[in-house]
């Protein structure tokens, strides 16, 4: 099965920008997307920055509306790692976030993937 190990993530203030890489291993040929979802507490896992393709997560992306233009998903094919630079960090932004991959449909929809990492805890205080 597909490993997903976490890093990065942490405490900072409002406006400060943090970074979570997700490194893959094993068989990730089969999936066709990989992205980062985040959880409050007592919440569904939201989709927050996807890539996904129709046979690999190259091709497309996927943003919440709450992120787009202070998020970037971005993925080294070489090292199968996908990273999240998150920029003008608000308080709203803080929760668990979680590296995901699998053969999705529906890029956005937590229940379609297989496969997650531990998550990383992300604190924007005011």
């Amino acid at each position: 099965s597909v490993k997903l190990v976490e890093s990065g993530g942490g405490s900072v203030q409002t406006g400060g920008s943090l970074n979570l890489s997700c490194a893959a291993s094993g068989p990730t040929y089969s999936t066709n997307a990989m992205g980062w979802f985040r959880q409050y507490p007592g919440k569904e896992r939201e989709a927050v920055a996807i890539l996904y393709g129709d046979s690999e997560p190259t091709t497309s992306t996927y943003y919440a509306d709450s992120v787009k233009g202070r998020f970037t998903v971005s993925r080294d094919n070489a090292k199968d790692t996908v990273s999240l630079l998150m920029t003008s960090l608000a308080p709203e932004d803080s929760g668990m976030y979680y590296c995901a991959a699998g053969w999705v449909e529906r890029p956005w929809v937590a229940d379609e993937y297989g496969y997650w990492g531990q998550g990383r805890q992300v604190t924007v205080s005011s």
